[in-house]
């Protein structure tokens, strides 16, 4: 349940502050942070995804007959391919579709489909192994960050991608490292939760020592979303396991006695990957079509936004957009929780 409540409240962050209509009155956790100034909510949601895309490892692929075997099977092997390769694909139709051009270069689905095959085909080791796994991830990643100034437009990252992964499509690729660690990160604090043994002292632990190691590393380079930092890989998974401790004590633990709280999180949370793709893809295509309801030729999405403020202000008419959007796609997300429907790849 806490699991599930986590990714859902995600997935409600995200269409929240994608769909924030408040122009100039955005409060600033609702925007990302401009560069060198830390980071905000907003900044936190795509790491939250990849860390509930690990924190599922335990549970989908953690079992192994032979305590000594780390490696997969053949048959999970291919079926961690297969998913792979499905996400990616759905990921590059997602990007096409908005860039109204076919790409299968970098967007997020296609991160997390990368991230989560490199951290899945560790899933079997043990929680010492990916632990420090991760954090020799983000010790390469750090040196390579530092091999160059760290500017805005001017650092390591844009010098590989100008010189070689610029020219093939796979700008960011380097990402997939500070990505693939977080995940792992992911996976070794739901591992508490899978064994059932300390999992309140292991996660109060673990998430507080990621959010100090995170701090300490930002004395050294800032916390950046752009080109994923340490710091803020560090930082974003450490509040993830303090927020998710949070949900398991409030529903999983005390018999479930508090379980109807988390209940509006668990159902976004249990259709994670519909309520990503789906909205995109009918803002996309339905929201997007124009109508003239506003006496201008404007989508539908942006005819509705405009109506709204017209009538009822900018800040009121903005927050009745943006709430009733999310509203909308709750209710969806409802629906099918009621017919146990979940789109799985």
């Amino acid at each position: 349940m806490a699991l599930d409540g986590w990714r859902g409240l995600t997935i409600l962050l995200m269409l929240l502050v994608n769909n924030i209509a408040l122009g100039p009155y955005t409060p600033p956790q609702l925007m990302h942070a401009h560069w060198g100034a830390g980071m905000t909510l907003t900044d936190l949601v795509f790491p939250w995804f990849l860390y509930c895309a690990g924190a599922a490892l335990p549970f989908s692929l953690g079992k192994r007959s032979d305590p000594a075997e780390w490696r997969l099977d053949a048959s999970t092997r291919n079926k961690l391919l297969i998913r792979t390769v499905k996400m990616y694909l759905v990921g590059a139709a997602l990007t096409s579709l908005a860039g109204h051009h076919l790409t299968l270069g970098l967007g997020v689905l296609q991160l997390i489909a990368l991230a989560s095959l490199c951290a899945g085909l560790m899933a079997r080791l043990d929680t010492r192994t990916r632990l420090l796994t991760a954090l020799a991830l983000l010790f390469v990643y750090q040196l390579f960050l530092l091999s160059a100034p760290f500017g805005e437009a001017d650092n390591a990252v844009t010098h590989l991608n100008a010189l070689l992964l610029g020219r093939v499509g796979l700008r960011g690729l380097t990402s997939v490292l500070p990505a693939t660690a977080l995940v792992l990160l992911g996976s070794v604090a739901a591992q508490a939760l899978r064994d059932r043994e300390h999992e309140v002292k292991r996660l109060l632990s673990l998430g507080a020592a990621l959010c100090v190691a995170g701090w300490l590393v930002s004395l050294l380079m800032g916390y950046n979303k752009t080109y994923w930092t340490p710091s803020y890989v560090l930082m974003s998974s450490g509040l993830a396991t303090l927020g998710l401790l949070t949900l398991y004590l409030t529903g999983d633990s005390n018999e479930g006695r508090y379980a109807k709280v988390l209940l509006p999180l668990t159902i976004a949370g249990r259709n994670s990957l519909f309520a990503y793709v789906v909205p995109i893809a009918v803002k996309l295509t339905v929201l997007s079509i124009p109508v003239y309801w506003t006496g201008q030729k404007m989508s539908i999405l942006s005819s509705i936004l405009v109506l709204l403020q017209r009538q009822w202000g900018v800040v009121t008419g903005g927050w009745m957009f943006t709430l009733g959007y999310l509203g909308v796609v709750w209710l969806v997300l409802w629906y099918l929780w009621r017919r146990h429907y979940i789109w799985k790849l």
